[in-house]
């Protein structure tokens, strides 16, 4: 018998992050999975506080999460990868505060199995098509379209399999309105398999392949593949069409490079390191997550190291030929599993250990007096870059989620004599490691706070009318006074409620659909809506 089960604490540490506009409004939410659990997160534009809009358990391992949105679409969609074979596209909606499964397709046995797609997603830059994959061989190519109703439609899958083929990143390439194209960092295993001395195994190169999706015989070919020089970890789209140059970035171990189809020469520079860095220099350095900004008129991509420093990359162009590669050094924050650039000017950090983390980008680097470093500058194979590390400059702080992610020890004891045993957890990882105490209860958020002038006698919260949802004000009765607040984004004390304040008050309700009453030691208010006293 198998029982589907609810936790009394909910996973806080955070696996992939997506961003877009879910709601079909104008606001910009951040989608996050914690392992089982899919939360919509929506940072507030005004004060840079994160609310949850919903949190929904799927009873399975998120394998994968990527938005889309169809061409001329006005809101995205989610594509969830998961352990159950089968690819799911989710719509937000917005009036029910839930997450509609709006497609379902079955490709294969359920698990986190190694031929089964699920562990990789990648997504046609204009809508029009999803892959996915798996860690070895499988390849599923979807397209994506719309009814007479104009709803989201997706085909049969097409075949992109490869026998004997580790995979180990997939993005969609943004070729414009052109056939869909898909790049994978690929490696072919196959002499190694087959040879007994190791010798095969030693010389494997890592490739970068692109597949094509042909629309007009809806069929998926490889369409070139390249062997790469330094071990590649993942790879990062560059806007193409009318946007940009197409083609990727590939991170490898100590190099980025820009590589694309056709007369395009291969683009190259180190990742530059930090200056007396006290790591084993000969330590390899990666890039482990990015985000990329695009507007009408420019494009930049924020990429994180292993030690947490984010560079800020940007590629100069000549007649859509990528001639440079530019990296600046942008902030360092916590290394981050995901980073979303919100089109609001915040940066969302989804942090592989101990909090997540929202900031205001505050500056975007370009008028200060940070060293660029070029892929031009000319520099001896195996030399590097050195820059140095400091405090936040172009970034703000402005929200904080509490994450336990990783709980290295754990004891029970009842240390503070409470009668109920607390739980002592060491969470974190180097110097953000923490001591924290769990105890038993429901959590109270702090929303607000107001300063009082003086010691109330008592406080009470009233609704305007019958059927607001929430109350709209709070009553405070002083001695010689009441003090009215207002309940809103903020709570700030208001004169033209209706309320007497120059006296205390002794009671005070909702009377009828529309009406207050307050009741002061001289006689009786009662007022409407419209504040008529009668």
């Amino acid at each position: 018998m198998f029982l589907y089960n609810v936790t009394l604490q909910r996973a806080t540490g955070i696996t992939h992050a997506i961003h877009g506009n879910f709601s079909g409004s104008k606001h910009q939410e951040v989608v996050v999975s914690r392992g089982k659990i899919l939360d919509v997160l929506r940072p507030d534009p005004n004060t840079g506080k994160v609310v949850t809009l919903l949190s929904v358990e799927v009873f399975g391992v998120i394998r994968s999460l990527m938005s889309f949105r169809l061409t001329g679409g006005a809101k995205d969609y989610i594509v969830v990868g998961s352990d159950s074979g089968r690819i799911v596209i989710l719509e937000y909606n917005a009036t029910k505060n839930v997450l509609e499964k709006i497609h379902q397709e079955t490709f294969g046995k359920s698990g986190c199995r190694r031929i089964v797609p699920g562990q990789y997603l990648a997504i046609d830059p204009k809508g029009r098509a999803v892959m996915v994959g798996a860690v070895e061989k499988q390849k599923l190519v979807y397209i994506l379209n719309r009814d007479a109703q104009a709803r989201l439609t997706i085909s049969s899958p097409l075949e992109a399999h490869k026998s004997n083929t580790f995979v180990y990143h997939i993005v969609g390439v943004d070729v414009g309105f052109e056939n869909p194209m898909f790049a994978c960092l690929e490696m072919d295993y196959e002499e190694a398999d087959t040879d007994p001395t190791g010798e095969a195994a030693q010389n494997t190169k890592q490739a970068l392949t692109f597949y094509e999706l042909d629309l007009g015989l809806n069929h998926v070919v490889r369409k070139y593949s390249e062997a790469l020089d330094e071990h590649a970890n993942f790879l990062i789209t560059v806007p193409g069409g009318n946007d940009g140059p197409s083609g990727v970035l590939i991170c490898s171990e100590n190099y980025i490079t820009y590589k694309n189809l056709g007369d395009q020469p291969d683009i190259r520079c180190p990742i530059p390191r930090r200056r007396n860095d006290l790591d084993d220099p000969e330590r390899g350095m990666i890039f482990v997550c990015s985000a990329a900004h695009k507007t009408k008129s420019m494009f930049f991509f924020l990429a994180q190291t292993e030690q947490g420093d984010i560079f800020k990359i940007t590629l100069e162009l000549d007649d859509d030929m990528v001639t440079e590669i530019r990296l600046k050094y942008f902030d360092t924050v916590p290394v981050a599993s995901s980073m979303c650039v919100l089109k609001t000017g915040f940066l969302f950090v989804a942090s592989e250990f101990g909090n997540h983390y929202l900031y205001q980008i505050a500056h975007l680097g370009d008028d200060d007096d940070e060293p660029e470093f070029s892929s031009a500058m000319p520099l001896e194979e195996g030399d590097t870059f050195f820059f140095a590390p400091r405090i936040l400059r172009n970034l703000v702080l402005v929200d904080e989620l509490e994450s336990l992610s990783p709980i290295i020890s754990c004891q029970v004891a009842d240390l503070a004599n409470e009668d109920t045993p607390q739980l002592y957890m060491l969470c974190g990882r180097g110097p953000r490691s923490s001591v924290r105490v769990l105890r038993h209860g429901l959590e109270v958020s702090e929303m607000a706070v107001s300063e009082l002038p003086g010691n109330p006698n008592a406080v009470w919260t009233v609704k305007r009318r019958a059927d607001d949802e929430f109350d709209s004000y709070i009553i405070v009765s002083f001695v010689n006074a009441t003090l009215v607040l207002s309940i809103g984004e903020t709570v700030e004390e208001v004169t033209d409620s209706g309320f007497l304040g120059t006296t205390p008050t002794l009671s005070c309700s909702a009377l009828g659909e529309d009406a207050l009453v307050q009741v002061i030691t001289l006689h009786l208010s009662r007022w409407d809506s419209t504040y008529s006293s009668r």
